[in-house]
């Protein structure tokens, strides 16, 4: 397992389609930005999934850590997305 920060930057006809994509994954975070824990395998789904989708001047970004115990997470302001994952 990894925790993984993902950040994209798509063009606006393909917004909907990453979000949805990225939904399934992990936390919606702020507009463009989700974290969660995911297996590799997990990891490298989304990775294709999200290749697949990508066009000309698209891009994501992947942080991993190799444990969310490392991070330090400070938010201000309203968060767009429910804080808790359920499957």
């Amino acid at each position: 397992m990894a925790y993984l920060i993902a950040v994209y930057d798509v063009n606006q006809k393909r917004v909907g389609k990453m979000l949805k994509l990225f939904r399934r994954y992990l936390t919606w975070v702020q507009n463009s930005v989700f974290e969660g824990e995911l297996t590799e395998a997990q990891f490298q789904a989304l990775r294709q999934e999200a290749d697949a989708l990508l066009q000309d001047q698209d891009g994501v970004v992947f942080y991993r850590l190799r444990d969310e115990r490392y991070r330090d997470r400070i938010a201000l302001g309203e968060e767009k997305g429910e804080r808790s994952r359920f499957l």
